[in-house]
């Protein structure tokens, strides 16, 4: 299966908490049925992106980036590569590389979806895959300085300022299905 085929299956199987994921999840479908380009940066009306907020094991903290760029605290993610074969391991790939933490564990489905205006290719869209992911209980956060200023653990409800609200947003959603996901493993070995 291609990667824009895991896109579209993915995508197609998600169940939005809400009306406006629901209309986000519909319009990334219909730009995926429109874009045989659509995982890739070169897609300038607009290309997916997977990105992830890394969990600590016991559900407390997220590890955040300071992006280069855009100079706010964000969530790891970014641009597909032609080497990802599903969303999640573009996001898996993602959340290793900017975090350093090795055996982090990716939660199967996305919890919300994020499109935002980009700079790639003189102006475009993300269309933001975003997950939940948990990292061991030794992890070890090592920053890469080609791929962030900073790099830093904090409390899930305290996201660093400067930062925004989808990330906020996804911090709370990757908090929730972490802590669900934790209880539920629980109960499994009761």
């Amino acid at each position: 299966m291609s990667l824009h085929a895991d896109a579209r299956a993915v995508l197609g199987a998600w169940s939005a908490p809400d009306a406006r994921q629901e209309e986000l999840r519909r319009s990334y479908l219909e730009h995926l049925d429109a874009h045989e380009d659509a995982m890739w940066r070169e897609c300038l009306p607009g290309h997916v992106t997977a990105s992830s907020a890394i969990i600590s094991a016991d559900g407390s903290r997220v590890a955040l980036v300071l992006h280069g760029i855009h100079n706010l605290w964000l969530q790891t993610g970014g641009h597909c590569e032609p080497g990802d074969a599903t969303l999640a391991g573009a996001a898996l790939r993602e959340a290793t590389e900017e975090s350093g933490i090795e055996g982090i564990t990716l939660l199967p489905t996305p919890v919300r979806l994020d499109r935002h205006a980009v700079p790639c290719g003189g102006g475009s869209h993300h269309l933001d895959v975003q997950f939940a992911a948990i990292a061991p209980p030794d992890a070890v956060l090592v920053r890469d300085p080609n791929e962030s200023n900073d790099l830093g653990w904090f409390p899930v409800d305290e996201v660093p300022e400067p930062s925004d609200e989808p990330c906020r947003a996804l911090v709370r959603a990757a908090a929730s299905a972490v802590a669900e996901h934790l209880r539920a493993g629980r109960a499994t070995r009761a």
